[in-house]
């Protein structure tokens, strides 16, 4: 028999909760949720009614849990991640009739996302021949156009492969990587002093990088174009310079990222779209069934580590659907 405590608690009172923990912004949840700021605020209305206890600071802005509040939301974090793990045993992967699979996936992944995505379909495949590879997205998109894959993950950009149907996973803002310590209050044109690190141009991430330069009217001297991720979060941690990333890449940055400081990029919003591109002549759930495992891991690996570290990216950095 349901008790007065459990009456008054629904999955969207948690996800609303735990979304508003880490935004601090009624708007920010929203538009993460999808929700109206009115339906977020009932929610906690409902939620701290059932509960009898505020979890929320609404005098502060940005909103702050109360202690009750932090207590209660280890809790409804495990809770949500036991209900997440229940759907997926519901919606467990079949390729048990599928005969082979040439999947590719972006470097970002290789050392987290990719190695478990690898497992689970491994374990989902008795007779199928599986074959993996890794590399930059411009390669991969290359290689899935010319049929030599049949499921590709990395970056999106105008005129998708040919060819392809594309399933969104997760949407990477650029931003703004310098030095430790270093002040941007003069926004980009104040860090002349140090070089600018510059992606390989034929990176997505290069050319998008570079569109973005050219719109805001900067041209910054050619001293350093570098298609390694690692090579460049070293050089910025070092202070030889500055560079504009993403959460994804910055996230990899490994055993230099506390010589990096991480602030939102100047001027008009700019993001690179990560989806699964799988190729037409795919049929049945298969595409989409991958898409949701990696959208799970994206989450797990990237998104939470990065939304706790970079809390002012907000619903920017987000997954898609």
């Amino acid at each position: 028999m349901p008790t007065a405590l459990t009456k008054g608690l629904t999955l969207r009172g948690l996800e609303v909760f735990t979304s508003l923990s880490r935004t601090g912004s009624v708007a920010a949840t929203a538009s993460e949720l999808g929700l109206s700021a009115p339906a977020v605020s009932q929610q906690m209305r409902n939620l701290s009614s059932a509960l009898g206890v505020e979890l929320l600071d609404h005098s502060r802005r940005p909103m702050t849990l109360t202690p009750a509040g932090r207590l209660f939301l280890e809790r409804a974090e495990t809770a949500l991640e036991l209900l997440r793990a229940g759907q997926r045993d519901l919606t467990q992967l079949d390729l048990t009739d599928l005969s082979a699979l040439s999947l590719g996936v972006i470097e970002d992944f290789e050392n987290e996302v990719t190695p478990t995505l690898a497992a689970r379909l491994a374990e989902a495949m008795s007779q199928c021949a599986f074959r993996l590879q890794t590399g930059p997205s411009h390669a991969l998109a290359a290689r899935i156009a010319d049929r030599e894959l049949d499921i590709a993950i990395c970056a999106a950009y105008p005129g998708n492969p040919p060819g392809t149907v594309p399933h969104p996973l997760v949407r990477d803002p650029y931003i703004l990587a310098v030095p430790r310590g270093t002040r941007v209050d003069a926004g980009l044109s104040g860090l002349a002093g140090l070089s600018f690190l510059r992606r390989d141009m034929d990176q997505v991430m290069g050319r998008q990088i570079e569109a973005y330069l050219g719109r805001a009217g900067l041209s910054p001297p050619q001293r350093f174009e570098i298609d390694s991720n690692q090579s460049i979060s070293a050089l910025v941690a070092s202070g030889t310079g500055w560079t504009i990333t993403t959460p994804l890449s910055l996230l990899r940055a490994g055993r230099f990222a506390g010589g990096i400081d991480a602030h939102p990029l100047p001027g008009e919003p700019v993001a690179r779209h990560i989806a699964l591109f799988a190729t037409d002549d795919w049929t049945g759930p298969i595409p989409q069934q991958i898409a949701t495992l990696a959208r799970e891991l994206i989450g797990t690996h990237f998104l939470e580590p990065g939304l706790e570290r970079m809390p002012w990216l907000g619903p920017a950095f987000a997954l898609l659907d």
